[in-house]
């Protein structure tokens, strides 16, 4: 039972009309997730506690204990412990207080009910989430997310990943993550807003530029930031631009916040492959997904010099031998929000299209999984390294499942993390909010070269950190320790909150 049900061991939650809810693994986004999760089993090689020092076990099993049947949460813990052995060993400070167990449990859940009405009249009710799980760097910042999928250990998951992906920033922002389970596809503009609308009535109350900053995530872009924004106006009657990220340029928003997370993933890719002597020059790329991270990062792969052959969304992929026609793909999915079938259909010639397969089998050089957590999998990371993959980048949060990365690390494959590859996302609209307190507006240019550097620093923050702690080469410890460090000696340095 999630910790919205009866009986939760789970503290500091706000529940407000709460409901059992499936969890998500049961209704994943792709075909890939979905097989990955058929036995309702975390996908790990081994034990997970074979795999973490037995000084963290402990910490580990009360995870379990107290977050029951949240598996995606119980896996984004899992990596950061299994990489903090070193740490724990070099400085056991750490261990005092409570500290890890302390950055385990979010500093405060809220589950609501949102009542709207759709177009027929009828009264429709969805469930709202927002984790604000650490503020020891900053305001909580994170996205909100709008998928059936949804559910509080989604949410607590994410809203872990941000703590310490937004920490690798060097920005000062704290970790949330929101969202509900209403699905805005097919959904019209006015039902789209009459849910935003409901959503912010009982969220508002939460939120604030100096408590917590929201943005977008799946299911939520322009439209749907632009709906909560006037309904929050509306609600606190201040012009408080601070308090959204992810906005419209006519109102506070940045420019290059809708490119940056795909731009970003494409920028510390090309930083990983520098470190063999290679970059994204000439190089064959597979991105799943086609929303605006997939679609971004494309852009900037082929501004780079590689050639991206595939990408999909939930009901298949496709592959153009000639190269994504950017174009064709924008107006598809950003313009008509259509199916990935129609740029096949419309392309014609060598593009096709499959509902069977994996959009993994399709060979490459570099592979950036973009769609969602867990779609990549064990099987999907064979066919990769056998078809000759060098390097992969998560644009997505947490899109492999751990035996994919143990596969990847095994063979010598690069692989950089979510928390490291996609935070170009947060940490522009970390400029947005930069923007908005001095009532200033950057180019477009000048926002995407403090993007570039802030990538190329957290790339290189990782190497440096993997390397002091005797794993030259792991991005996946770098990026976990370097996080951790910043928000435990913040957290040290506040006390016992």
């Amino acid at each position: 039972m999630n910790s919205a049900g009866k009986g939760s061991h789970c503290g500091g939650i706000v529940i407000i009309g709460a409901r059992n809810f499936a969890c998500a693994t049961e209704r994943t986004a792709t075909p890939e997730a979905a097989r990955v999760h058929a036995s309702g089993l975390p996908p790990c090689r081994s034990s997970p506690l074979n795999r973490i020092d037995e000084k963290l076990r402990p910490i580990y099993e009360e995870v379990l204990h107290r977050n029951a049947g949240e598996t995606e949460f119980h896996q984004a813990v899992e990596e950061v412990l299994e990489s903090l052995s070193a740490v724990v060993a070099k400085r056991p400070e750490y261990r005092d207080n409570a500290l890890i167990e302390r950055m385990c449990e979010p500093e405060r859940q809220i589950i609501f009910r949102v009542p709207w009405l759709d177009d027929k009249g009828q009264v429709q009710v969805n469930r709202g989430f927002r984790v604000q799980f650490n503020s020891a760097l900053g305001p909580y910042k994170g996205g909100l997310r709008f998928h059936p999928s949804v559910n509080v250990g989604i949410v607590k998951f994410l809203g872990f990943e941000q703590t310490f992906k937004n920490a690798l920033t060097g920005l000062a922002i704290g970790g949330g993550k929101g969202g509900a389970d209403f699905n805005p596809r097919d959904r019209s503009d006015g039902e789209v807003m009459r849910f935003c609308q409901s959503f912010m009535t009982e969220l508002y109350r939460h939120l604030g530029e100096y408590t917590d900053v929201p943005a977008g995530d799946i299911g939520v872009g322009a439209r749907e930031v632009g709906y909560l924004f006037g309904q929050y106006k509306r609600l606190t009657n201040r012009y408080e631009t601070g308090v959204l990220t992810g906005k419209g340029l006519l109102f506070g928003g940045s420019q290059a916040r809708t490119e940056a997370t795909g731009y970003g993933a494409a920028y510390f890719i090309e930083q990983m492959l520098r470190t063999k002597g290679e970059s994204l020059d000439g190089k064959r790329v597979v991105v799943s997904g086609s929303g605006n991270v997939a679609i971004f990062a494309i852009e900037k792969i082929r501004a780079l010099g590689g050639t991206v052959v595939a990408c999909s969304d939930s009901s298949g992929f496709i592959v153009d031998e000639e190269g994504i026609d950017l174009d064709l793909l924008k107006d598809v999915k950003l313009a008509r929000r259509a199916r990935i079938s129609d740029y096949a259909d419309e392309k014609g010639g060598g593009a096709r299209y499959s509902e069977k397969g994996s959009i993994w089998d399709v060979a490459c050089d570099v592979a950036v999984p973009s769609a969602t957590q867990n779609e990549l999998d064990g099987e999907g990371a064979k066919a990769l390294i056998d078809n000759g993959v060098i390097a992969v980048g998560e644009g997505a949060n947490m899109p492999c499942t751990p035996e994919a990365v143990h596969r990847f690390q095994d063979a010598g494959v690069l692989f950089g993390p979510a928390k490291a590859v996609n935070a170009g996302g947060v940490a522009t609209s970390a400029l947005e909010m930069q923007q908005n307190a001095s009532r200033d507006r950057w180019s477009f240019n000048d926002a995407e070269a403090r993007l570039a550097a802030i990538m190329r620093t957290i790339h290189d923050d990782i190497v440096a950190t993997a390397d002091a702690y005797d794993a030259p080469g792991d991005y996946v410890l770098g990026a976990n320790v370097a996080g951790f460090l910043r928000v435990a000696q913040a957290m040290q340095a506040m006390g016992v909150i």
